[in-house]
């Protein structure tokens, strides 16, 4: 490990080097993020998974840099042109562009105007003027590099004048100021282009649009990547040129007496107008389109983080209604545990001559389902003619009386799940639009289960994820949906392959395992039963998030791993407590208000550990789903007549972006909170204040009836 790496990554993230030390370390020896978070804290004093992957990550970014530093200096030094100075400079350089600035004189280039003029013999020439001559004058001097080549004084002149732009476009200094300059003065520009069609006017507030590059926010980039990408505006970046080619001039003019200063200073001018400009404007919007990428990828991934956490609705039987017009809604019934029970299609909605009739008959279908399953909640796909299908849910409710109630449930990746083959395979008779309803039911019962079966980026709870590196969006989407199966757990009997998949250090060969076991045996009854199906240490890496709910250790069903049973059971035996009393207020009362640091040196034992085996056997089965907002069970519909201004509405929050939230109040579309209508004090981002799943009231605070829109507001109206 080298030292310079670990002391920076220390300071980047404010940590201990020793707790980037001993994490590097436990990474290397196979263990995965999860397993660290949660059973290593005494080794990592309590480092979070998003700790122990940004040391992982900026880790690898520091080794891949240091060895380009390392090329560099080796290719220079093989030319004999390596100083201390450069090497030094080189070595303290902290990011890659700043490397690839102190090797661009050095590189082997392709032909340009420069190589092609140094072959033509006019290297001496342009050292000749930038020695800056007053005595003689420029004609006499060309003279004597005229050749085969070079026939005329110009051509001279100008060909050397393209080595000393050259020259100065490769000195890494300038190019740093003049790329420090332009991010923090410059500005970014867009114009709508001649013959743009933007029907919708999506990008009409970037027909004429300007902004400081250094205050430009995230959404803003990507929508100018998208605008410009579609043709429908041009994109620039605009610095005060006459700053540059001053800053230059001073830098670079030794003698402005001399008679070569008009050469030189147009020399300077090519070089900042056809070699540094274009190529920092290229380097500015890449580093933007990162920026721009990376808060957007982190918005996803809160979001999708908040969704996987919504509280499941277990013991319902549900009836799932998945939305359309032509087609049809598709309606699938599954009991309290998802089994599948039956299915249909209805077709309300068909404009015709006999549509009450049509009507009549889909709602007496419906209702027959409903009576014959016991059904206690309907969940409707908010696809097209979702609202359509709520007002006809919700008139069957009232015209019959019905006792259940109802539900919108994102449908997002359904059809994805659908067509899959892990959907054939679960439904190989159903068809493939009602496999798509039996996924809205299932992920109203559990949303995790079910929606780890979708690849994360086609969940859709995200802003411009087609406009963001398709890589980086799925492996950081990935790494939070292991996170959170990880911290909810896993019921081993039952879990699917997909959500297997993401459990600590299980592969795919062992998910085959133990598919294969439960299909042959049966249910696994204990943790020790799987640890002859795993590897040691998928075995170490994975038990303690795969859980065994009626195993007759109960300690099996617990988020507490196998090699602190034994603290456990020391534990009980100090309370003269038993296994059955894990769970039960005898026991809470008794472990309450522990004096940890007298207990962990009784049971010699860290205190993390301690901690989290007392916090399971207090609450066996915590999930931590339990502690977020339930979904809102509706009987009645809302719509855009009902609104008046200041009228208070409960919403449940569908997406947040870097401008606001959208808000599910029950209308055809969602509301949209501004982050200036979200809370009265200075917030960065809506994420500080929302998340997807919150259940929040808010004011209606814009009625748009042209657009069929409604603007909310969070604050109570004065």
């Amino acid at each position: 490990m080298n030292d310079d790496i670990i002391k920076q990554i220390s300071e980047n993230l404010n940590i201990k080097e020793k707790q980037v030390v001993v994490t590097l370390k436990l990474l290397e020896e196979g263990n995965t993020i999860p397993f660290i978070a949660r059973y290593r804290k005494d080794v990592t004093e309590a480092l979070d998974e998003e700790k122990i992957k940004s040391i992982e990550e900026v880790y690898k970014y520091q080794v891949n840099l240091l060895k380009r530093k390392e090329d560099v200096i080796r290719l220079i030094d093989e030319k004999g042109l390596l100083t201390d100075e450069l090497k030094n400079e080189i070595m303290a350089s902290s990011k890659l562009v700043e490397v690839e600035d102190l090797y661009r004189p050095f590189k082997e280039k392709k032909k340009t105007k420069a190589t092609e003029a140094i072959k033509n013999g006019l290297e001496g020439l342009s050292k000749e003027i930038m020695a800056f001559p007053t005595k003689g004058n420029i004609e006499i001097i060309a003279k004597k590099y005229l050749n085969d080549n070079v026939k005329t004084i110009e051509s001279a002149i100008e060909g050397a004048g393209y080595i000393i732009a050259e020259a100065i476009s490769d000195n890494a200094k300038y190019r740093k100021t003049i790329r420090d300059n332009t991010y923090n003065y410059g500005t970014i520009k867009s114009k709508i282009k001649k013959n743009a069609k933007d029907d919708n006017k999506i990008y009409d507030m970037y027909y004429d649009y300007e902004e400081r590059i250094k205050y430009i926010k995230p959404h803003r980039i990507l929508a100018l990547n998208r605008g410009e990408n579609e043709g429908v505006i041009s994109v620039s970046i605009e610095y005060d040129k006459e700053r540059v080619l001053n800053y230059l001039e001073k830098r670079i003019i030794k003698n402005d007496k001399s008679f070569v200063l008009d050469i030189v200073k147009n020399a300077i001018e090519d070089s900042y107008k056809r070699l540094i400009e274009p190529s920092i404007e290229r380097e500015i919007r890449s580093d933007l389109t990162e920026i721009g990428e990376d808060a957007a990828i982190q918005n996803f991934s809160n979001n999708l983080e908040s969704l996987l956490l919504t509280p499941p609705m277990k013991e319902n039987v549900v009836l799932a209604f998945d939305p359309g017009f032509v087609n049809g809604c598709k309606i699938a019934v599954i009991d309290k545990c998802g089994n599948y029970l039956d299915s249909t299609v209805v077709k309300p909605f068909i404009k015709s001559s006999n549509e009450d009739k049509l009507i009549e008959q889909s709602e007496i279908i419906v209702k027959n389902l409903i009576d014959k399953y016991s059904v206690d909640i309907i969940a409707i796909g908010n696809g097209t003619a979702s609202r359509e299908s709520e007002k006809f849910i919700a008139n069957m409710i009232k015209k019959y009386n019905l006792s259940c109630k109802y539900v919108i449930v994102s449908e997002a990746g359904a059809s994805i799940y659908s067509a899959s083959k892990q959907a054939i395979e679960e439904f190989p008779d159903l068809a493939v639009e009602k496999r798509s309803a039996v996924s809205i039911g299932r992920r109203l019962q559990d949303p995790l289960s079910e929606l780890v079966k979708i690849p994360p980026e086609g969940i859709g709870v995200g802003l411009y994820q087609h406009d963001v590196s398709e890589k980086k969006l799925k492996d950081n989407l990935d790494f939070i949906v292991s996170k959170t199966v990880n911290n909810v757990g896993v019921n081993v009997n039952t879990a699917s392959r997909s959500l297997l998949s993401y459990v600590s250090g299980i592969t795919k060969r062992y998910i085959d395992k133990i598919v294969e076991y439960r299909n042959k045996i049966g249910k696994i009854k204990s943790r020790s039963e799987l640890s002859k199906i795993l590897s040691d240490k998928v075995y170490e890496q994975s038990i303690g998030f795969l859980r065994i709910p009626d195993a007759t250790n109960i300690l099996d069903s617990t988020s507490i791993h196998p090699e602190s049973y034994d603290i456990a059971l020391k534990v009980l035996d100090e309370f003269e407590l038993k296994l059955e009393d894990v769970g039960t207020k005898k026991l809470i009362d008794k472990l309450d208000n522990l004096d940890l640091d007298k207990y962990k040196t009784k049971f010699n034992v860290d205190i993390y550990t301690l901690e989290d085996v007392i916090s399971s056997l207090k609450r066996p089965n915590r999930d931590p789903r339990d502690s977020m907002p339930q979904p809102i069970l509706k009987s009645d519909i809302l719509e855009l007549k009902d609104l008046r201004l200041g009228m208070k509405l409960q919403g449940t929050v569908r997406n947040v972006v870097d401008f606001g939230a959208f808000i599910d109040i029950g209308l055809h579309e969602d509301g949209l909170v501004h982050i200036s209508k979200i809370t009265d004090k200075f917030i960065k981002h809506p994420s500080e204040i929302l998340s997807v799943g919150d259940i929040v009231d808010c004011y209606v605070d814009e009625i748009k009836l042209d657009k069929n829109k409604v603007s909310l507001s969070l604050l109570q109206p004065k």
